[in-house]
């Protein structure tokens, strides 16, 4: 993905990137982004749960207009809090840990 954010961002058009793998992130080294320390496959969050995955476009958002500086990482502290997430029982709604949302933090 930071491959194509580069060309993106060579025609003037700023990009945000939203990553669960930090090391690749670091690797590719795109020109912004956000990690979040969640289960692979979720970078937005659990399925059908659009609170979630509204607070972390937001926080992406936030990150793409206060990054200063190229190849930037934002940590996003919030904890993925369903342990059995390949639990094909459980509640796809689950819950993670927005309280940052809507502070600018």
């Amino acid at each position: 993905m930071g491959l194509v954010q580069r060309v993106i961002e060579e025609s003037g058009i700023p990009t945000i990137g939203i990553s669960i793998v930090r090391q690749y992130t670091e690797t590719v080294k795109p020109p912004r982004s956000i990690f979040l320390k969640w289960p692979f496959g979720h970078p937005l969050g659990e399925p059908f749960n659009v609170a979630q995955q509204r607070a972390v476009l937001r926080k992406a958002f936030d990150a793409l207009f206060s990054i200063q500086v190229p190849g930037e990482i934002v940590d996003v502290p919030w904890k993925w809090k369903r342990e059995t997430y390949h639990d094909e029982n459980a509640d796809p709604r689950g819950s993670v840990d927005t309280s940052c949302r809507g502070t600018g933090a």
